[in-house]
């Protein structure tokens, strides 16, 4: 089945220069339990589509279906989850357990449902040992992992990440993709937004590109090699470090 599926999807905002399409015609599908990396520049309307496939934001033309419902639907908007780039700001609880029973009881389930939910959700982010943390004080890539928890707990089957590695160190990096690979094992829909291809592009079944709005590649990640990356002001993923010069951008 198809997980999403994005057609023709223009979106254009007014500045103070006059109006700027941020999103030109862009489609693509997705199939349910696959991880798919879209790739690009800051500005190149990632987080813009994030947004719009999760509901939050209407498109100007075009559609969105999730698991072949319309976007706007009251139930296609509770399919869909989001790790923003500053997880923190989606911490609501004092503890993770406390932040993970949001959801849960939001959705109306009883009090040993609720439990249950909420220890799954910490074993399956391993973060079951920080249960009783204070939230607010978990590093970057638990902060990322809690937030993965919470729509864990509420059964969401798309999870969408935007940026999931910004300002983390090689041990926070190593967590986020653990947690990807555990997501695409419990057969989840992921969809990865980030200008770091070169940590993330190996769990992924699909590789989309957009520069400037549009949607310049499509494919396979295994046919990136032989793409000039670089032409859409991303950084080459396949440079190799022989000697110390070489540690340059």
């Amino acid at each position: 089945m198809k997980a999403v599926s994005v057609k023709n999807i223009s979106k254009t905002f007014e500045t103070i220069n006059g109006p700027r399409q941020i999103l030109k015609n862009v489609s693509f599908e997705l199939d349910e339990g696959q991880c798919l990396v879209i790739g690009g520049e800051n500005g190149s309307g990632k987080s813009l589509m994030m947004s719009i496939i999760a509901g939050l934001e209407e498109a100007d033309s075009g559609s969105v279906k999730v698991f072949e419902e319309d976007i706007n639907s009251k139930d296609a908007g509770k399919k869909v989850g989001l790790v923003f780039q500053e997880a923190e700001t989606q911490i609501l609880g004092e503890t993770p357990e406390e932040d993970i029973a949001f959801g849960p009881k939001n959705l109306g389930l009883k009090k040993d449902q609720i439990k249950l939910a909420v220890e799954d959700a910490l074993k399956k982010t391993g973060l079951t040992e920080k249960k009783d943390f204070t939230a607010r004080f978990l590093s970057g890539g638990e902060k990322r992992r809690l937030a993965v928890a919470c729509m864990l707990a509420m059964n969401l089957p798309i999870i969408i990440m935007d940026e999931p590695y910004a300002n983390l160190d090689y041990q926070g990096v190593k967590q986020v993709n653990a947690l990807i690979k555990e997501l695409k094992a419990q057969g989840k829909t992921v969809i990865i937004l980030s200008h770091e291809i070169e940590k993330c592009l190996g769990l992924a079944d699909r590789f989309i590109v957009l520069f400037r709005g549009q949607k310049v590649f499509d494919d396979s990640p295994d046919l990136i090699a032989d793409t000039d990356v670089e032409k859409w002001n991303i950084r080459n993923p396949f440079n190799s470090y022989k000697k110390v010069s070489d540690l340059i951008w």
